[in-house]
Order: C-alpha cells, then structure tokens, then sequence
C-alpha cells in the first residue's frame, strides 16, 4: 500500500507541473495567467504565445495524465481502483497545482492524457464530437464540454470496466464544472471563437 499513496502523490505533483506557464516562461513571453483568458492552458497558450507553444502545452499537458497512469497500469500493475485513483491524483493535480497556488488549468488536456491510455476507442469518439462542434461553431469551450460528457458514455459501452466508467465520470464532471465561465459566456453569446 506504500506504493500505491507514493505514486497517488507522484501522480498529483507531476499533473501539478503548470506546463504552458513554464513554457512561456522559458520563452520570455509574459506570464500567461496575466494574458488572454488567463487560463494556462494549450487554448490561451496558442492564442497569446503562438501556434507552436500551444501544441507543445497541449502535448505536455497530456503526457502529465497518460505517464502516471501508465506507470500504475503497466509496471506497478495496480487494480482497476487504484489506477482510477492515480488518473484521477494527476487529473487533480492540473486542475489545483500546488506550484501555483491551487489556481490551475481546466484539465482537458490532461483528461485526454489519462482517455488515452484507459480508453482510446471512447477517445476517437468524443474527438469526433469535439471536432465536429468546432467546425462547426469554432467555439473550444463548446467541443470540449460536449466530448467530456460524451466520454463517461463511450467508456461504459466499449469498456467493461465499473472502476474505469467512475473515474471517468468524476473527470468529466470536473471538466464541466471549471468550464462554468464559458458556458455562461456562451449562453450570453460572449465565448471566444477559435481562430486557427
């Protein structure tokens, strides 16, 4: 059992590690909290530091979800719980960093991180639901909410798994829940549309 709270505690310091915010840092580009919607994510990140910088973040925002979780799964071969429960410790982690005062990122990039490795059926099909909505409205927020309540539904008809389909589920509930300032700027048709 030692193992298993040191790795939930890996989990939660590597998901913590505010990827654009040191990106942009090392880069000398202002403080990306303080720029753009003041999220740190590959979103804000693309917008204000550029194209190459945001796919960069969006990569190290998911290698902090998908690393842990492939520790647990593959080399400490940890039960279906446990490895929720370090998906779930580096999913936290991005969202309330305690590098930066608990104040992190709405964990997208890091969730698919983590789908990636549990899931990657159930990803293809909440992608095509992300990609199809932006086509079609250019709107991230809107993709990425309608993938992240797609992705507890895919999870509980391709994988037979109940520990997998909770852990999901807690994830895409805190998706939401952290997107709560674009849904009410989309519903007052204020949200920023993507430019690519």
């Amino acid at each position: 059992m030692t193992s298993f709270y040191m790795m939930l505690l890996a989990s939660y310091l590597i998901g913590a590690i505010p990827t654009g915010v040191v990106l942009t840092r090392l880069v000398g580009a202002s403080d990306i909290r303080n720029s753009g919607s003041g999220n740190i994510g590959a979103t804000n990140v693309y917008r204000v530091a550029g194209k190459k910088l945001g796919v960069i973040t969006l990569i190290g925002d998911a290698l902090k979800g998908a690393i842990p979780v492939l520790v647990a799964l593959k080399l400490l071969a940890f039960s279906d719980a446990q490895v929720g429960a370090v998906a779930a410790a580096a999913f936290i982690g991005h969202c309330y960093p305690v590098y930066l005062g608990f104040r992190g990122g709405k964990g997208v990039a890091t969730a698919l991180g983590i789908f990636l490795v549990l899931s990657p059926l159930s990803v293809l099909g909440a992608f095509a639901i992300f990609a199809l909505l932006l086509w079609k409205w250019r709107f991230v927020s809107l993709g990425s909410i309608s993938a992240a309540a797609a992705i507890p539904i895919l999870v509980y008809f391709i994988e037979d798994n109940p520990a997998m389909v909770g852990t999901t589920l807690f994830i895409s509930l805190v998706v939401i829940l952290r997107h709560h300032q674009n849904i009410r700027r989309l519903l007052d048709g204020t949200e920023n549309r993507f430019k690519a």
